[in-house]
């Protein structure tokens, strides 16, 4: 895929209506609806301020939940508006449908400087279906196209690709950053590029693991998935997450990085637990077989180790899920461990959304990353290679 696509300050908006996808898909209290967490919003900032500044009338638009193209009060975008207003410190006019008549009458009037927000995209069921009488109707307000929504751009829907069959499309700069960051870590990674891979499942990481295979000089396992590579390898994995499907497969691809010369690097200890619980009782286990009526909870101090020495010298890391059941305090270490290791290296530093960027966060590791992506599923379709509708249907540079 060529990551190499024009950006907002590759063409004139001055004067223009310009057609803006933001990623406002925030967590809301579900009593009150107030937000929760803005970060979203603010993300989203550098852009709309700099089409502001270069005097364009900005036609911004979001999904919010999944509200399976029907109407539904607690998913309106009405509370975004208002905050989007605040952090602006100017008025964002709502409109009350997305093509209908208040949005076609709002946008129309919109005056260069001025911003709108057009109601929750996923209200009209044509979005997710990339039908392209609604992806039509929603250019005709504008006359270029802005995607800044990363989150989404694995999907081929109506605001995400649609659109750009009937505008000049180009990014935003959160999409810019994260081209520019991962596209560069996944086609001329600065060496040794490490990846660490995490999370409950290998079913969801195949790709990434097959596309890292052909990338990377060290590959690290952890998290739930690390039982179905120890179970391919003979080990005893007690009553531990496994996926019996992807056994054989974890076998191959350990017998494919022998061959290709990449370090597959698997936990040789690990804390374990007889129930899965956050009062659950830690239980160090020195080696890699989990004893019978046990599960693995996380990584070992010895693993913590290894992981940690394989960090230190890489030029690139990518991260991707976490090492152990994090969300428990007695669980967390191999994680927190992780992300200590990451922030205290000199390489590039790039964390795949999702868990991991959570885990980061609430860490207090976040400002000592490199770049942490702002979408989860979109950053694993990234790492694999694949092609991203919402970024081929952009101008290349």
């Amino acid at each position: 895929m060529n990551y190499n696509k024009k950006t907002v300050k590759d063409i004139d908006v001055a004067g223009k209506k310009v057609l803006l996808r933001c990623d406002f898909n925030v967590p809301q209290d579900k009593a009150t609806g107030a937000i929760t967490d803005d970060k979203r919003i603010r993300a989203a900032l550098p852009t709309i301020q700099y089409l502001l500044e270069q005097n364009a009338a900005v036609i911004a638009c979001s999904h919010l939940g999944k509200p399976k193209g029907e109407w539904k009060e607690s998913l309106t975008l009405a509370p975004v508006a208002k905050r989007l207003s605040e952090l602006l410190g100017k008025d964002v006019i709502f409109a009350k449908d997305i093509v209908g008549e208040d949005a076609k009458a709002k946008a129309a009037a919109l005056q260069p400087g001025q911003i709108m927000l057009l109601e929750n995209l996923r209200f009209d069921k044509r979005e997710e279906k990339n039908d392209p009488e609604f992806a039509k109707e929603l250019a005709s307000m504008a006359e270029v196209y802005v995607s800044d929504a990363f989150g989404t751009v694995h999907r081929a829907h109506a605001s995400t690709a649609g659109v750009a069959a009937y505008l000049p499309a180009v990014s935003g700069f959160l999409i810019q950053k994260e081209l520019e960051v991962m596209g560069g870590a996944l086609a001329n990674p600065k060496r040794p590029l490490v990846a660490i891979l995490g999370g409950s499942k290998v079913s969801s990481k195949i790709g990434v693991i097959n596309n890292l295979l052909n990338i990377a000089d060290t590959i690290i396992i952890g998290g739930g998935m690390s039982y179905t590579f120890a179970k391919a390898q003979g080990a005893k994995v007690g009553k531990s997450l496994l996926e019996e499907d992807w056994i054989q497969y974890a076998g191959e691809m350990v017998e494919k990085a022998k061959e290709k010369g990449v370090k597959l690097l698997l936990p040789v200890d690990g804390l374990a637990a007889t129930e899965f619980s956050a009062d659950a009782e830690a239980h160090l286990v020195d080696g890699v077989d989990i004893p019978d009526g046990m599960m693995g909870m996380d990584i070992g101090p010895k693993t913590i180790q290894l992981y940690s020495d394989a960090v230190k010298d890489a030029g690139t890391v990518i991260w991707n899920g976490p090492m152990g059941v994090f969300e428990f305090p007695a669980f967390a270490e191999g994680t927190r461990a992780v992300a200590k290791a990451l922030a205290e290296t000199d390489a590039i530093t790039i964390v795949g959304g999702g868990d991991s960027a959570a885990a980061v966060a609430q860490l207090g590791y976040a400002d000592k990353m490199t770049h942490i992506s702002t979408g989860g599923g979109a950053s694993l379709e990234f790492m694999e290679g694949k092609e991203l509708p919402g970024v081929a249907c952009l101008l290349d540079a």
